[in-house]
């Protein structure tokens, strides 16, 4: 995570510290995805990551502080490339559909499909500050979705209110994570182009037909 926010531990962190943190916040999406997070105990995740139960919490205050991060980190890496993203392009339908993968590319393949299982299975399980906390990181991604799909309405590429075109299409980019496969019969690639014109039409027949590279 590339910043402290309330709730979760402040202490400034050695590398080494920082570096064992990570592995415990990947360790622990994994498990939370494959167990769920009531049933995976805080000896469990130690074990996987060689640590004892209490030094677990050297890292983190509680197990549920542990739950957030998860959360945190997933959102947060899609957010730092969403930022350069937005800076390498400029053309509005080349920002959305460059959004479109990366979020679908996370989901499939990155830390971001961990972090929306939890979201979608486990928010039940945060607490009011936890959720606000968590909330706060959701509403700065979706801010980078507001901004590309305004200006694809302003230009004309995108027809409808940009609010609504925004919660239409990362509700449904996000169920993804509840029936995808990876020993399908189509390809992660193929499923993201798929799903881009599906959603998107006018958004992907611009970018191919243009020919540009969108992520």
């Amino acid at each position: 995570m590339k910043a402290n926010r309330p709730g979760i531990t402040q202490n400034v962190a050695r590398p080494a510290d920082e570096g064992r943190r990570n592995e415990v916040i990947l360790t622990a999406a994994h498990l939370f995805r494959k167990n769920g997070y009531e049933r995976t105990s805080v000896r469990e995740l130690a074990d996987a990551v060689g640590l004892r139960s209490g030094s677990l919490f050297h890292h983190f205050r509680s197990k549920e502080e542990i739950l957030v991060a998860v959360m945190v980190n997933g959102i947060q890496s899609v957010i730092d490339e969403g930022h350069e993203l937005m800076r390498r392009h400029t053309d509005p339908g080349e920002r959305v559909a460059g959004l479109f993968r990366l979020h679908m590319s996370s989901l499939i393949r990155g830390v971001g499909g961990d972090a929306m299982h939890a979201m979608i299975y486990e928010w039940r399980s945060l607490s009011m500050e936890s959720k606000i906390v968590v909330g706060k990181v959701s509403d700065d991604y979706e801010q980078l979705w507001q901004i590309a799909i305004g200006d694809a309405v302003a230009c004309g590429l995108l027809k409808g209110d940009a609010i609504i075109i925004r919660k239409q299409v990362l509700g449904g980019l996000n169920v993804t994570v509840r029936w995808y496969k990876p020993d399908g019969r189509l390809t992660a690639d193929r499923i993201i182009d798929e799903m881009l014109y599906a959603a998107l039409p006018s958004i992907a027949s611009r970018v191919s037909a243009d020919g540009r590279a969108d992520d």
